[in-house]
């Protein structure tokens, strides 16, 4: 998607981070027709009070990402608006810590249902409309550095960024065929406000082990991203990778050194079982059959 001057882009947790560096970026400078989808209205306002001396053509819409009759409703707000959706940002997510012992069900159901499934709702609302529309598109997933390396009292978020991870390579592999592009952003740290993520949690998922509105743990969260990207400039490496078409979007090389070890310990896992019986059975099976071996690429 070389030419996105035009197009249509539609974007989840757009009023505000990562996603809203997102809507800038691709509205002003490449000249989308963007809709910016927040589950929080007053991020919704002041992002709209932002473009509204711009020369951009942007749209919003409350949407909450985990209601999938809502998501539908809103994609035929989008298609009312601006015409087909050719690119999709699924950018919206929450984070909250703390050790796994202390975590509740809420914990785990409030940040798999957002991060997760969210992203799924998104690729089943959008996905067959961009397959029958019949001129490609491409979907932006935004995971994270915690896709890769798990740290101490990470594990529920970590579980949703492996998981987005999973979809987006599987995505790449099935949607090849319709020519829809995928790319997976991975950010560490951003200067945005997500540490604040539990002032929106739902009453529903009222039972946590954790903190909530804690001026304290907000104030040492903020401390650990301030200094990352300008929503912005992350906004712009995006917008250069969907026009690349990169899959890898991973604008952190600091992580190289923890991700070769992970990648070396993972070989030396795999090539310990080289003397076995059953893998010499298996390659010689294959041989005799002339199939590749499970797992290898053909």
């Amino acid at each position: 998607m070389q030419d996105l001057k035009g197009k249509v882009a539609f974007i989840t947790g757009g009023g505000s981070g990562v996603a809203l560096g997102q809507a800038k970026v691709f509205a002003e400078e490449a000249g989308m027709k963007v809709v910016i989808a927040d589950v929080q209205q007053p991020h919704l306002d002041e992002a709209m009070e932002y473009f509204s001396d711009k020369k951009a053509e942007v749209h919003a819409l409350n949407l909450d990402i985990t209601d999938r009759d809502a998501y539908a409703r809103a994609a035929d707000e989008a298609e009312e608006v601006f015409g087909p959706v050719q690119l999709l940002c699924n950018t919206a997510g929450v984070s909250q810590f703390g050790p796994i012992e202390q975590a509740t069900f809420d914990d785990w159901d409030w940040q798999i249902d957002v991060n997760l499934k969210g992203m799924i709702n998104g690729v089943m609302t959008f996905m067959p409309r961009m397959i029958e529309y019949g001129k490609g598109g491409h979907i932006l997933n935004t995971a994270s550095m915690s896709a890769f390396v798990a740290l101490p009292t990470t594990a529920i978020y970590c579980t949703t960024k492996f998981a987005v991870r999973g979809l987006s390579e599987s995505l790449r592999v099935e949607l090849d065929k319709y020519d829809i592009n995928v790319s997976i952003l991975c950010p560490g740290a951003v200067n945005t406000n997500i540490h604040r993520s539990v002032e929106s949690r739902p009453d529903k998922y009222g039972k946590t082990g954790y903190y909530g509105r804690d001026e304290e743990v907000f104030t040492r969260l903020k401390s650990v991203i301030e200094g990352g990207f300008d929503p912005v400039d992350l906004g712009r490496i995006a917008l250069e990778a969907v026009k690349r078409n990169d899959f890898w979007v991973l604008p952190y090389p600091e992580f190289v050194p923890t991700i070769e070890e992970q990648n070396a310990e993972l070989i030396s896992a795999l090539k310990s079982y080289e003397d076995d019986p059953d893998y010499k059975r298996r390659v010689k099976l294959a041989e005799e059959t002339g199939q590749a071996m499970p797992g290898t690429k053909k």
